[in-house]
C-alpha cells in the first residue's frame, strides 16, 4: 500500500485529499501543526513544516507526499512578508531527497510562477493587490520544486469552493490554455490522488478549473 504524507492535511484541499485518498487505498498520513485523529488517517503526525527535524521524522516510510500549505485570510496577506511556501519547501526538498523519497505533488494556485501571465488584466491590480506577496512566494516555491530532481507535480487551482466532485473538471497543461475559473477542493483532491496513483503529470503545472 502506498504511504503518502500530507503536508497541511488537517484542513482544505489537504483534508480533502486525505479522505479521497484514504478511499482509493491509499494510506494517508496528515501532518501539521494541529493534526486531528481521522478515519481516514491511518496516523496522524503533529508537527511543524517550518521545522527540519519535524519533517524528516515524518518521512520515515514514506512513498509519496502532498505539499498543500495555506495562509490564513487576515491583515497581513495584504502586507505580508510571507515566506511560509519557500521557506517549507526549502526545508522538505533536501529531506525527501535525502530519505529517498522522489514522488512530490504541490499545490500552489492559478497565478503562480509561469502562468501569472494567463491572469486577465482586468483582474490582475485586484489580484496583486490581496494575493500578491502570497502568490509572489509561491513563485519561489515553485521554482525551487522545478530545479529539484524529484518526480514533482505543480497543481494550480483556479477559484475554490465547498462543491461536490465533478468528473468533468478540466486540466490544463498548455500556457495557452491557462485561464481562471472555480473549481472545487474535492476536484482537486481527486486529481491528487489519481497523480499519485497513475504517476501522472509529472514535471508538469496545470492549471485546473471547472
Amino acid at each position: 500500500m502506498q504511504r503518502v504524507l500530507v503536508v497541511g492535511g488537517s484542513s482544505g484541499i489537504g483534508k480533502r485529499t486525505v479522505e479521497f485518498g484514504a478511499r482509493r487505498g491509499l494510506e494517508m498520513v496528515p501532518f501539521s501543526r494541529h493534526a486531528q485523529s481521522s478515519t481516514a488517517a491511518t496516523e496522524v503526525i503533529n508537527g511543524d513544516a517550518l521545522v527540519a527535524g519535524d519533517i524528516e521524522q515524518a518521512l520515515d516510510g514514506v512513498d509519496a507526499v502532498v505539499q498543500s500549505l495555506g495562509v490564513p485570510m487576515n491583515l497581513r496577506l495584504l502586507t505580508g512578508p510571507i515566506t511560509l511556501f519557500s521557506c517549507a519547501t526549502e526545508i522538505l526538498l533536501p529531506a525527501m531527497q535525502n530519505a529517498g523519497v522522489r514522488r512530490l505533488v504541490v499545490v500552489t494556485g492559478f497565478g503562480a510562477g509561469d502562468c501569472e501571465q494567463a491572469i486577465h488584466p482586468l483582474q490582475r491590480p485586484g489580484f496583486n493587490l490581496v494575493f500578491g506577496r502570497a502568490y509572489a512566494d509561491k513563485g519561489k516555491q515553485e521554482a525551487l520544486v522545478r530545479n529539484s530532481d524529484l518526480d514533482w507535480t505543480i497543481v494550480r487551482p483556479g477559484v475554490l469552493t465547498n462543491g461536490p466532485l465533478k468528473d468533468n473538471y478540466a486540466v490544463l497543461t498548455e500556457p495557452h490554455e491557462w485561464r481562471n475559473g472555480v473549481i472545487s477542493r474535492d476536484c482537486v483532491a481527486d486529481f491528487i490522488v489519481r497523480c499519485l496513483q497513475d504517476k501522472s503529470h509529472v514535471h508538469q503545472a496545470p492549471v485546473l478549473v471547472g
